[in-house]
């Protein structure tokens, strides 16, 4: 009995050290890469493990691959996002609502805005990115971005704004309904899909004649949606431009101003398009914080390892946006997507897992390409689902499925019936 009784204490005290000493995960960033990270890490581990937060500006989540449909005012913004909370197991993960300003990976420690820092063992970062503008004069000030929910509840409300001006104006000035969007890649394609199904209702609803509305597509690149096949992108132009969309295919956008853009086709005489709404979509970077916390970046993306750690810092994933990895079929560096960032999660809280045992030896990233598909509005798509051409009415269910599944990996069947494409209630 004395033996059994000296020993108690010892155990108590090994027990103690052992909770002093549980790994401390902190992850930034609650878009598709961070919540899927965090959702299979508290699967995984065991209560009481480690200790784990998840650190994001806003309290709750947004589908990015939705905001273009609220920016065109086709879908409410309050669909396209849902509260963090809902997903997240409050025995395994505090979840902090705050702004990150800096990382200090040699310290170990994340600064957020307001002067508190939270030390870290492991580091996940998956804070997204910011619009690309290029240096280019004026973009900042006079066009607005497809950003987030903010963003985007306020261009559907300047269309609108801009709609209803035109209405109540004396002397008409046709330039008010001008909408210029720069960029024809994804985003804008799909934008503009959403626009030409809008436009009608906007007419109807401030009594103004369709052709009194102007939609012109800017796209610096000689050719559309480079990843689709041609006859596909053919497809989607043909409709758009049947629509009522306006390319200039091979051109700049060189400035903007307060009344438009200033554009020029490669060799040619720069020209002015003068536009109430330009809506800027020709590509994103990293979140500003990997360029102000001193990480080595190409556009703001950090070449990461196949393990999606950082070279020289082990303990630091970095996984969506702000991660640049190689394809070696191209060379060239994989699109930043949703679903190349939950993909990341994946193999990332696997990876977490493995550190948190002990395990030396982590899991290589590959991309497993399970299709795309392009959004023209509500009953048209265009894609490419494990390797079969789809356009279309089939296309566009096909589109509502890929969106459907990304709400069901992360919060299962609830959050499919709460906030689903399909409507199951």
């Amino acid at each position: 009995m004395m033996l059994s009784y000296r020993h108690r204490p010892v155990q108590n005290k090994e027990m103690e050290v052992r909770k002093m000493e549980k790994p401390k995960v902190v992850i930034l960033g609650a878009g598709y890469g961070g919540l899927m990270t965090v959702t299979r890490l508290q699967k995984q581990l065991v209560k009481g493990e480690a200790d784990i937060t998840l650190v994001n500006k806003n309290d709750y989540h947004y589908e990015t691959t939705w905001l273009h449909e609220a920016s065109a005012g086709t879908l409410h913004h309050d669909r396209v996002h849902y509260p963090i909370q809902n997903v997240l197991n409050k025995n395994k993960v505090q979840f902090k609502q705050a702004e990150v300003k800096r990382i200090k990976k040699d310290a170990n420690t994340v600064e957020l805005k307001g002067g508190e820092v939270l030390p870290y063992d492991y580091l996940v970062i998956a804070l997204g990115s910011n619009a690309e503008t290029f240096g280019i004069e004026g973009l900042k000030e006079h066009t607005f971005s497809i950003t987030d929910v903010s963003a985007a509840q306020k261009i559907r409300e300047h269309i609108e704004r801009q709609f209803d001006a035109y209405r109540r104006e004396l002397d008409k000035d046709d330039n008010r309904l001008t909408i210029v969007v720069g960029g024809a890649g994804f985003t804008g394609i799909e934008f503009l899909g959403e626009l030409v199904n809008r436009i009608p209702a906007l007419c109807k609803e401030y009594g103004i004649q369709r052709d009194k509305v102007r939609i012109v597509s800017i796209e610096s690149n000689p050719v559309v949606l480079p990843q689709f096949d041609r006859e596909l992108v053919d497809y989607a132009l043909s409709y758009l431009e049947s629509k009522g969309v306006e390319f200039h295919i091979g051109t700049a956008v060189k400035k903007a101003t307060k009344d438009g853009v200033w554009a020029c086709k490669k060799g040619g005489e720069p020209y002015e398009i003068k536009s109430g709404t330009v809506i800027w979509s020709a590509g994103v970077r990293g979140n500003s914080v990997i360029d102000a916390s001193g990480f080595e970046t190409v556009r703001g993306r950090v070449k990461v390892k196949p393990d999606l750690t950082v070279p020289g810092h082990e303990n630091v994933f970095v996984i969506g946006d702000c991660a640049l990895i190689i394809n070696k079929d191209t060379n060239r560096p994989y699109p930043p997507t949703a679903q190349m960032a939950m993909q990341h999660g994946e193999v990332c809280a696997r990876n977490l897992l493995k550190k948190i045992h002990g395990e030396e030896s982590l899991e290589a990233f590959t991309f497993n390409d399970k299709g795309t598909v392009c959004s023209l509005g509500e009953d048209n798509a265009i894609g490419i689902v494990f390797g079969k051409k789809l356009k279309g009415t089939s296309a566009s269910v096909m589109k509502k499925v890929v969106d459907d599944r990304a709400l069901f990996m992360i919060g299962g069947t609830r959050l499919v019936l709460k906030k689903g494409k399909f409507n199951f209630i």
